[in-house]
């Protein structure tokens, strides 16, 4: 079983989805100061300054009331679609431009001709010659 997770552990692919969570833990701290300071104030504007996450509803009477805030779920909501859209614009953002970097690098790299049928058979001819 040791083995197995040895094995398991020196996989490339684990290493970089390791890698992979460790960016994305710090990426999410941009991210949502993103939405959070620069987003969130924009649309704050154009709504008015709404804030939801007051909104709620208390069913009860007493210490055993119960406050449902159903405003901070349509807030984390909001966040949520947003960060999407931004994750979606930069995922967009760094394929555009592998995809550019790729296609510069087959325009520099000439293709190799296909070897014909009389260029294959000539060499066979010439390997042959040459062990004789």
């Amino acid at each position: 079983m040791l083995n197995e997770f040895k094995t398991f552990i020196a996989r490339g692919n684990v290493m970089d989805m390791a890698v992979g969570i460790i960016i994305g833990a710090a990426f999410t701290a941009i991210v949502t100061s993103l939405v959070e300071d620069l987003i969130n104030p924009l649309i704050g504007i154009f709504i008015g300054g709404i804030d939801f996450s007051s909104l709620g509803l208390t069913i009860g009477e007493g210490d055993n009331a119960a406050f449902f805030a159903f405003g901070n779920f349509i807030m984390a909501l909001i966040n949520f679609l947003i960060i999407a859209w931004v994750v979606f614009l930069l995922v967009k953002g760094v394929n555009s431009a592998k995809g550019m970097i790729e296609a510069e690098e087959e325009e520099e790299a000439p293709a190799d001709p296909e070897p014909s049928e009389k260029d294959i058979l000539v060499e066979i001819r010439d390997a042959l010659q040459a062990r004789n």
